[in-house]
């Protein structure tokens, strides 16, 4: 079997596992970030988590199958393991940069929820009457 077929076969295998093992971290441990972010509205956060997760198969998935073609054949074991090295590198580094991304966007909606109840006041003034005399 040729080496460049079997860098292909362990490139996929290792960042399609990396990608599915991120997901399900991600989603399980940022659905609590999520609700804070929606203010405590429970289905929403399971949708919105659902919505990135999808999301975020979709791009990293996509990405690994558009850098799995290898630029030169693998020779020799030093050269498969160099290969899935700067692929697999490549790889971490996409599925980090989504992360980041996603965390950047979640604390802005959640910043700006944030600032958005600092200037409700809590209760509508009532009862209030003019000086008198004014």
């Amino acid at each position: 079997m040729d080496l460049t077929v079997v860098a292909y076969v362990i490139y996929l295998l290792i960042s399609v596992g990396l990608t599915v093992w991120v997901a399900r971290t991600l989603s399980r441990n940022g659905r609590i970030f999520i609700a804070d972010v929606l203010q405590g509205n429970e289905k929403l956060a399971d949708a919105v988590n659902h919505l990135l997760v999808v999301g975020f198969y979709l791009v990293n998935l996509g990405f690994v199958t558009l850098y799995l073609r290898a630029a030169q054949a693998v020779e020799d074991a030093r050269g498969l393991f160099e290969a899935l090295s700067v692929k697999i590198g490549v790889v971490l580094l996409v599925l980090g940069f989504m992360h980041l991304a996603n965390v950047y966007v979640l604390n802005k909606i959640r910043r700006r929820g944030i600032m958005e109840r600092e200037h409700t006041p809590p209760v509508a003034p009532q009862g209030w009457t003019t000086p008198a005399g004014a």
